[in-house]
Order: structure tokens, then C-alpha cells, then sequence
């Protein structure tokens, strides 16, 4: 057993489904070395795919402004800004390891006069009315402990027409269905506590994913907050889902 695992052992993770803030910030906070790499060697790469589609979802104008909440390591808005060379954009996270990596790749890619971060708290984003053309997150709503507050405050931010582009984790049904659940519950945890030194973090992330509201739910909570046009479709057989909703002109 490393050092970074006895650690982990002994500091309280987030409740599933009912996520803490403090917990969430300091789970981030432990991961954020190695977030990266596990993003990519636990989904084989398919994790950037489901990212530049979340993005194609979007549809924003040329030389938009867009948010990201639960940015992270600022994966999707670096996204959104090589997309589009006139794009603008600020990403919002609560964990601020994740932030300084984030800002570090903004800055390596010639990004930092277009995309910068800010801590904040989905739930009541540090942000003005109408300000933005679009909003993105990506595996990141799970995280939020009221989620119709941060649907609300999405919705305040944007601009009339503006879209709202959610990418989530889901449970695939049949056969694969179980196949996932067995590499989600028994392998992702072990290979992700290998890999962070931090084996709770990777065993919320399927407990998290179990507890989340179904497709249906969950785009039934968008429309409550007054998102329109709703849409969502399934990504690799289910295992991941795109959510748009718009915000009526």
C-alpha cells in the first residue's frame, strides 16, 4: 500500500447522489495529478471523442462567448476554442489543483487571451445575466449537489437563443449493460486507486453514475428550468448520453 492510498483512505469522500461541496473540492484537489492520464487510459481515448461532440452539439456562432461549468482541467473549453479561432470562453470549477492545470494548458496552447478559469460553484456562478451564447459540462453535473439550481443559473447566463449542452455518464442496458458494470464497479476502481494512489475517488465515480436520474429524468429536470427544444441522444451504446436544451429568444 503507497502513502497516497493510506491517505485517501482517511478522508471522507462524497455522498453519491447527494455530493458535498468540501468533499468534492477535496477529492479533485487529490486526483487533479493524475486526472488527465485516467481520463484517457480508463476510456481508451473515447472520452475526447464524446468531448468534441458535446461541442458539435453546441452549434454556437462564430466568435461566441461560452461557459464551462465543472471545468476541470479544462478539457471541453479548450475544445470549444480550437474549434472556433474567434471563440471566448471561462471555465468554473471548484477544485482549484484542477484549476491550475487547466490554466497551465490554456497557456501552453496559446489559449490564455481566450479562455480563462475562476473558481466558483455551479450553484451560484460568479458570473452576470445574459452574458453568454452558450454553456458545457462534461461529466460534471453528478458532481453538483442541487442541480436545479445550477440548471437555473445556467439559464440566467445565457442569452435568449443561447444552448445549454450537458455530457453525462449512463448505465447501458442487455449485455453490454453488464459487461460495463462489472468493468465499472470491480476494474475502474482498481486501476484508477492504482494509477492516483486514491481508490475511493474511482469508486464514487460508479456509484455516482448508478444513483444519477435516467434519461428521461434527467431531461425532464431541463425542461423544468425552462430550457426548450429539448434533445438527447446516447453515445457508444449508452454508456455516455448528450442532453441540449435552449433557452427560449
Amino acid at each position: 500500500m503507497n502513502e497516497g492510498t493510506a491517505v485517501a483512505r482517511d478522508v471522507p469522500l462524497p455522498t453519491p447522489g447527494a455530493p458535498e461541496k468540501a468533499a468534492i473540492r477535496s477529492m479533485f484537489d487529490r486526483i487533479a495529478p493524475r486526472y488527465d492520464l485516467l481520463n484517457r487510459l480508463l476510456s481508451a481515448g473515447t472520452d475526447v471523442r464524446w468531448r468534441r461532440a458535446c461541442v458539435d452539439t453546441l452549434e454556437m456562432r462564430a466568435g461566441g462567448r461560452v461557459v464551462d461549468l465543472c471545468t476541470g482541467t479544462a478539457d471541453l473549453l479548450i475544445e470549444v476554442l480550437r474549434q472556433d479561432p474567434e471563440a471566448r470562453g471561462i471555465g468554473v470549477d471548484l477544485s482549484s489543483a484542477m484549476l491550475a492545470r487547466g490554466s497551465r494548458k490554456l497557456e501552453q496552447g496559446g489559449l490564455g487571451g481566450r479562455g480563462r478559469l475562476a473558481s466558483g460553484d455551479a450553484e451560484r456562478l460568479p458570473l452576470r445575466d445574459g452574458l453568454f451564447d452558450g454553456a458545457l459540462v462534461s461529466f460534471g453535473i453528478r458532481n453538483v449537489g442541487n442541480v436545479e439550481a445550477a440548471f437555473r443559473e445556467v439559464f440566467r447566463v445565457l442569452k435568449p437563443g443561447g444552448r445549454f449542452v450537458i455530457l453525462e455518464f449512463s448505465m447501458p442496458t442487455g449485455l453490454l449493460g453488464r459487461a460495463y458494470r462489472f468493468y465499472f464497479g470491480r476494474l475502474l476502481p482498481w486501476i484508477g486507486g492504482l494509477v492516483s494512489g486514491d481508490r475511493g475517488a474511482y469508486a464514487y465515480l460508479p456509484a455516482s453514475v448508478e444513483r444519477f436520474p435516467s434519461p428521461a429524468a434527467f431531461a425532464a429536470l431541463l425542461e423544468a428550468a425552462g430550457f426548450v427544444f429539448l434533445r438527447r441522444r446516447p453515445l457508444t451504446g449508452g454508456i455516455a448520453y448528450l442532453y441540449r436544451g435552449d433557452k427560449g429568444a
